[in-house]
């Protein structure tokens, strides 16, 4: 039996690109849907909030100098496309999603409306959340911490290509070790990266747990809807 409820999963834009260099790789997405399509087979209410950065990549070296807010708003539109792609791979995957962005694209998708956004996931129905907060100088991260509380989330999976919180980059530092858990004080004044400090502070103040795990690591969703110890609990 899942250990939660209902759950806000937040997924990087560059978890999307699988082993190529920017965009959307087809099997990494049909992989991550049928991830997802496992765990609400077992009747888990799940929202889905999507990053931008594998688009917005591509178009970075265009936006140096660029106005911030500028930028922003090009992220939050590259969001909107990752959650119509992943709206499809659920449509092919046989699992009904809806798409609803924090900016009015109403040709395309349709406004955020909390109450709706709730009744869809009583139906049984993914919830995708796109454009962010709909306000530049916010993270994604920060989003996901905001539909979260708003959609009354047992906890908040951060999917990343890491399978939790390390003391430094892995990557850059092989001696770097993982957290089993941390508190939302300790990520915070220790300045982790995973999530932005906006997004710690959010989900503290909402008595709302964050589990970092990695989106490449077969089974790991599955484990943490489960309840079980997979990647970092970040708690209070």
């Amino acid at each position: 039996m899942a250990a939660f409820k209902r759950v806000l999963l937040k997924l990087s834009g560059e978890a999307l690109m699988g082993e190529d260099s920017y965009g959307i790789n087809r099997n990494t997405i049909e992989r991550m849907v049928k991830d997802i399509a496992e765990v609400v087979a077992l009747h888990v209410e799940l929202a889905v909030v999507i990053g931008g950065g594998n688009i917005f990549r591509g178009i970075a070296p265009a936006a140096a100098g660029m106005d911030r807010a500028t930028a922003d708003y090009m992220g939050m539109m590259a969001t909107v496309m990752n959650a119509l792609a992943l709206q499809d791979a659920f449509r092919q995957a046989g699992v009904q999603a809806r798409v609803q962005s924090a900016l009015n694209i109403e040709q395309v998708v349709e406004p955020y409306i909390r109450p709706k956004a709730i009744r869809y996931l009583e139906e049984g129905k993914i919830v995708v959340f796109a454009a962010g907060t709909g306000n530049p100088f916010f993270t994604t991260d920060t989003a996901a911490a905001l539909r979260g509380s708003e959609i009354g989330a047992e906890v908040v999976l951060k999917a990343t290509k890491v399978d939790g919180i390390y003391t430094a980059d892995p990557n850059k530092y092989p001696n770097a070790t993982r957290y089993d858990r941390i508190s939302f004080n300790e990520a915070i004044e220790k300045n982790l990266e995973i999530m932005d400090a906006t997004a710690f502070a959010l989900c503290r103040d909402q008595k709302l747990p964050i589990r970092v795990l990695s989106i490449n690591k077969p089974g790991a969703l599955y484990r943490a809807i489960m309840g079980e110890n997979e990647g970092t609990l970040v708690h209070m």
